[in-house]
């Protein structure tokens, strides 16, 4: 990497870091262009430059707090033997994630947030659609390896990650504790669900 291309990513990374620990302390509607100047010292134009808008900046924050959990989950997920481990591990994990991570809040406000510009709105899409691929690759391998029946697994991976979108919303309200048992017991009733079976 040359001396110029070395100084716009450092840059790129103080903007980044100032704005994600502004994010997490204020919100996001409550965090300024001017706050992260005044955090940086660096000027809007060199802000906009780097990521075009505040929306852009965010979703950036988005995309780099996916990595770091893809990282986490690539760590640990050979500690569950089966794909209905990797189910009960990767809910967990999530619960984990929501209910620590310092830019829960403020992505809450993002989201809520209904206008969006289209550049970031693909990029949302993108997301969702990354989503969707692990959840069906996590699925196909379970019916590989005859875990699961044969099923329409583009179906299941849309209710599975609606699933889990839904507990990050009502476990905020919950302890900690009650969040993961909440969390486990949605797998449970994703893999077997809740008719009673007759013998």
């Amino acid at each position: 990497m040359n001396k110029k291309k070395q100084q716009t990513e450092q840059t790129k990374k103080k903007i980044a870091d100032a704005a994600r620990a502004l994010f997490a302390q204020k919100g996001y509607k409550a965090t300024s262009i001017e706050d992260i100047v005044k955090a940086t010292g660096c000027s809007a134009g060199n802000i906009y430059y780097h990521f075009k808008n505040k929306e852009g900046l965010f979703v950036y924050l988005l995309e780099e707090w996916n990595t770091e959990w893809d990282k986490t989950w690539l760590a640990k997920e050979t500690l569950y033997p089966t794909t209905t481990d990797k189910l009960y591990g990767m809910a967990e994990q999530l619960a984990f994630d929501q209910l620590n991570h310092p830019l829960t809040k403020a992505a809450d406000e993002f989201f809520n947030n209904s206008e969006k510009a289209p550049d970031v709105g693909e990029r949302i899409n993108e997301m969702v659609e990354g989503y969707l691929n692990f959840n069906r690759r996590l699925l196909q391998r379970g019916i590989d390896s005859h875990e699961f029946e044969i099923t329409n697994v583009n179906g299941l991976a849309i209710i599975l990650d609606s699933l889990m979108l839904g507990l990050n919303q009502h476990s905020r309200r919950m302890e900690r504790e009650e969040a993961l048992e909440t969390y486990r017991l949605a797998v449970d009733v994703f893999l077997h669900g809740i008719v009673r079976r007759t013998r």
